[in-house]
């Protein structure tokens, strides 16, 4: 057989070898199966454990990790690892890793999933806008996994649901955060209660937003109502004076004083020939 050939086949056997190889190479780490919490257990402390019962090569350390971030004050040189929630709540579900660091080889890790139902945490609970104008609805939510949103608008006990088809609305969802935004608001169309949902596979929840729409009169309202309480003090008065009686209306023709007396007038004229007269 041909050098090269050979040469050839062994690299193939190699190439097919390796991921065998290397699969009996890797550390073992046996973890804790998947934890759901639920509103019974949430007043119950959750123990996640890890156990490094093979590696080739000397482990170095290990740490815990929660949706990609290290968690602090968990590293340890065990090689059996547990991380403890006292008081597990839908915030603390999530992706759990555990991870495993060597001198001389690749990191290992194992992944613990720890799931709850949605929790809406944050959301407006009104919105006023005039008409004409846009609104913006939101809703956050923790729980794992990440949830499936819907928006609807509610009618007493009918509902209709909204997507981004009417062209006036428009939905924007990423992980745990959902957005509504109406434009072009329509006076008679749009106010009434909002309804976000969070759903994913342990279960579901919901809160509600009221949109009021005011009309393009609306800021002029205060105006109107001082410009009204002037117009009724005006007719009032007008009407007031208007109602008068006739004696309470003083005549410029008349004196304003009392008239003096011919009597007192001939006294005074005597008085003044007495006093020539002396």
């Amino acid at each position: 057989m041909h050098p090269n050939a050979v040469m050839l086949a062994v690299v193939l056997l190699w190439n097919l070898m390796l991921p065998f190889i290397s699969a009996q190479n890797e550390p073992k780490i046996n973890a804790s199966d998947q934890t759901i919490l639920s509103a019974e257990s949430t007043s119950k402390p959750v123990t996640l454990q890890c156990n490094l019962t093979t590696a080739q090569t000397p482990h170095k350390e290990s740490f815990w990790m929660k949706n990609g971030q290290e968690i602090t004050n968990t590293r340890t040189e065990q090689r059996n690892t547990v991380y403890r929630i006292a008081k597990p709540r839908a915030d603390d579900s999530g992706e759990y890793m555990c991870v495993y660091t060597f001198d001389m080889a690749p990191n290992a890790n194992a992944t613990i999933e720890v799931k709850a139902k949605p929790d809406i945490t944050g959301h407006k609970r009104s919105e006023n806008k005039n008409e004409g104008e846009n609104a913006m609805l939101y809703c956050k939510s923790v729980g794992y996994p990440h949830p499936t949103w819907t928006w609807r608008k509610v009618d007493g006990t009918s509902y209709t649901d909204i997507d981004n088809s009417t062209g006036r609305f428009f939905i924007t969802n990423r992980d745990n955060y959902t957005e509504l935004n109406i434009i072009n608001l329509d006076i008679n169309k749009d106010p009434g209660k909002y309804e976000c949902n969070a759903t994913n596979m342990i279960g579901n929840t919901a809160e509600t937003t009221i949109l009021r729409v005011r009309s393009n009169l609306a800021p002029l309202w205060p105006f109107l109502g001082v410009l009204a309480e002037i117009i009724i003090l005006v007719v009032i008065i007008v009407v007031y004076e208007k109602r008068k009686t006739p004696d309470d209306i003083i005549d410029d023709d008349e004196p304003v004083g009392p008239m003096k007396t011919n009597s007192t007038n001939n006294h005074k004229d005597k008085n003044i020939r007495q006093r020539n007269t002396k």
